[in-house]
């Protein structure tokens, strides 16, 4: 692994890997903050910060920076998430300062025009008009919102209309100085890069960058609540979401996690594709995901049917984790183990790829993690580990149940529950026979 990181006196972390025969350079910024390090009253600005960035600074118009990174055919984009924001380019390897410098710029020294600033909200708030206006994304806010209720964590990014036209900038500075500072951020970058004068270049465009937040980091601990929440709308199809409690990044289970959703529901070859869409037609579309957070987690499955279909659906899927309670046979590790090795290695082999590889694990482990070492944690997971992992997962917790569309025919939670109950009484009985 060609992988160099050097921590800059300042405390800023700067990464690199080099890929040779490439011509291009993917570079970025992460900051270990996301909309969850939001302080009450704050809700969307992490998202709003992120827009902001891009619309003028001392130095540049929000034209100039457009038209300066696309006068070389570059391009650059950022993308914020629940507990990390990131700011990146893709550029030809000699037009790596440029990209360097026009990042530094957005992130050191941004205006905040008030003028700018009122016509950015109008574009959030029509993007909060969009997400609203997509079914399967609003399932999404739904069960986060209701598995987590209450919380920073559970709540969409993009913020209300309400608290997005409420915000000025000086709530925007104080954002960024308690938050974007360098023992939190980290410049990464992988292609056609020489790790010695990529550093330079960053240590001489970030000099001004925050080396201690104004204020403590603002971070609740994550309660997981469970819970269901529907919204019966006219759709031709029902957005189903049945999830529960997960692992946490640095959990024992959380590898195991990855690939029992894998087994469940992780390609045309998985149990819940094969039973439910396969055998039955009883939606078009199925799969099983794990999320990590830095303190818990969220497993869960989704399903796009027709409305129909919802009375035998949810049943269908409590037995098919009822079985992976049960049993799981070692082929079904295996070829979830494959998927995920083969995932990581494609996506290595692209730079944008590849550098946001390199930041996630230099902002949850604090270093790059070899291959090898991922590979080792998936080859330890045995099935007895994941039947039992299955079973504390489904039915030692409550569920959290999000629907939209048609939804009248979907059992009351009540029922979902017994169901769960019932599947984890036989499970056992069956074990102990």
């Amino acid at each position: 692994m060609n992988v160099k990181s050097t921590t800059l006196p300042s405390g800023l972390t700067v990464v690199t890997e080099e890929m040779r025969n490439l011509d291009s350079v993917a570079l970025g910024v992460w900051i270990k903050s996301g909309s969850r390090n939001e302080a009450e009253g704050e809700h969307g600005i992490a998202h709003l910060l992120e827009h902001m960035a891009f619309k003028g600074t001392g130095r540049r118009t929000a034209r100039q920076i457009a038209e300066e990174i696309e006068n070389v055919g570059g391009e650059v984009n950022a993308a914020t998430s629940t507990e990390s924001t990131s700011y990146y380019a893709r550029v030809l390897r000699d037009d790596v300062p440029l990209a360097v410098d026009i990042l530094a710029d957005i992130l050191t020294n941004s205006a905040f025009d008030v003028d700018e600033l009122e016509r950015e909200k109008s574009v959030i708030l029509q993007e909060i008009g969009a997400a609203n206006d997509t079914p399967d994304d609003i399932v999404f806010d739904k069960f986060s919102e209701t598995a987590f209720r209450a919380q920073t964590i559970g709540r969409p990014i993009l913020g209300t209309p309400e608290s997005v036209m409420a915000f000025n900038p000086d709530e925007i500075r104080r954002y960024l100085s308690r938050n974007y500072v360098t023992d939190r951020m980290f410049v990464v970058a992988a292609g056609a890069v020489r790790h010695e004068d990529f550093v330079r270049e960053v240590e001489k465009r970030f000099e001004n960058l925050p080396t201690t937040a104004s204020s403590p980091l603002i971070m609740e601990p994550a309660r997981y609540t469970g819970g269901d929440i529907r919204e019966a709308r006219d759709l031709m199809d029902a957005q189903v979401l049945l999830g529960f409690e997960g692992k946490a990044y640095h959990a024992r289970d959380f590898y195991c996690s990855q690939i029992l959703a894998n087994v469940l529901g992780g390609g045309m070859s998985s149990r819940l594709f094969q039973e439910v869409r396969e055998i039955r037609g009883l939606c078009y579309s199925v799969y099983a995901f794990h999320w990590g957070f830095s303190d818990t987690g969220v497993f869960g499955i989704h399903a796009a049917t027709g409305g129909d279909n919802l009375p035998e659906l949810i049943p269908v899927i409590v037995d098919e984790l009822k079985k992976s309670s049960m049993s799981i046979r070692q082929e079904e590790i295996d070829r979830a183990r494959a998927q995920i090795r083969a995932q990581l290695l494609m996506g290595q082999e692209s730079p944008a790829a590849r550098a946001g590889q390199l930041a996630r694990q230099m902002m949850l482990y604090g270093r790059p993690i070899p291959n090898y070492e991922l590979m080792q944690r998936l080859s330890d997971i045995t099935t007895d580990r994941l039947t039992d992992l299955a079973g504390r997962l489904f039915f030692n917790t409550t569920p959290t149940l999000s629907a939209i569309g048609p939804v009248d025919a979907l059992a009351p939670t009540s029922d979902i529950v017994s169901s769960l109950s019932a599947a984890q009484a036989t499970a056992h009985k069956t074990a102990a026979e």
